[in-house]
């Protein structure tokens, strides 16, 4: 929880244009200009110059935007390839998460999870916080995944019948939105967005209107793309990405 304190400890306090000019805001005198301005907020107050801020613990906005000034939290997009499953501390020893970021000194975690035949974009991060919101079904974060699926040529009312929902064994679902990205022959390339999280949810849905998956990649969570990422890359997330998940959950 974060302390609703502008003025914390003198031990941790720092100027704050310091502070968000340490974070990638800007110069030290655009961050200056920034809060002169009244664009910035701490803790849930308009900033003055002169403030002193404690950069692990103060909720710092931006035009409303947050900004990281904890410099101990990550934010990672990695690429999980096939076979590899979504733990980072695998008790039967099989491919996990932590063979591609098991560099890294602080104990992470995954956000939400793909199972071991699926692939693509997982975010991982040692914030707690954000992490609950992302995985909390009351904010609804969209998901995207690319699916390759057998049976074709695809009958027009398929997207028609997983907007409208489908009945799975374990309750209704529904797609947010559905494409026909390509087809050859029997095998089509389709994109489909829901913000649920249900346990083979995509596969299911698809199987159930008569088109089992035979691949498929998860391309973007919420505001985060996958990109060019090559299969077991990462890279850190962007200012402005973990800015735009926060919004996305409700900050």
């Amino acid at each position: 929880m974060w302390k609703k304190c502008l003025m914390p400890q003198a031990d941790t306090a720092e100027r704050l244009q310091k502070v968000l000019a340490a974070a990638g805001v800007g110069s030290r005198r655009a961050c200056e200009d920034l809060i002169f301005r009244r664009r910035v907020t701490v803790n849930g107050k308009v900033a003055k110059l002169g403030d002193k801020v404690d950069p692990t613990t103060a909720e710092i906005l931006v035009d409303g935007q947050r900004v990281i000034t904890n410099t101990k939290l990550v934010y990672l997009a990695l690429n999980k390839p096939r076979g590899v499953v979504s733990s980072l501390d695998d008790e039967k020893g099989r491919t996990e998460l932590a063979d591609f970021v098991g560099q890294f000194d602080v104990r992470l975690h995954h956000v939400g999870r793909l199972d071991a035949d699926s692939e693509g974009l997982l975010l991982i991060t040692n914030d707690g916080e954000l992490t609950n919101k992302l995985t909390h079904p009351r904010y609804e974060i969209q998901k995207t995944y690319v699916a390759e699926v057998i049976n074709g040529p695809l009958p027009r009312n398929v997207g028609r019948q997983l907007l409208a929902g489908v009945e799975l064994e374990d309750g209704p679902a529904k797609a947010d939105s559905f494409k026909l990205l390509g087809a050859l022959g029997k095998t089509a390339q389709v994109e489909i967005v829901l913000h649920e999280g249900r346990k083979h949810i995509v596969r299911r849905m698809l199987e159930e209107v008569g088109h089992p998956v035979t691949r498929l990649i998860r391309t973007a969570v919420g505001p985060v793309r996958l990109g060019d990422l090559r299969p077991g890359g990462f890279r850190h997330l962007s200012p402005a990405e973990i800015a735009a998940l926060f919004k996305a959950a409700g900050d």
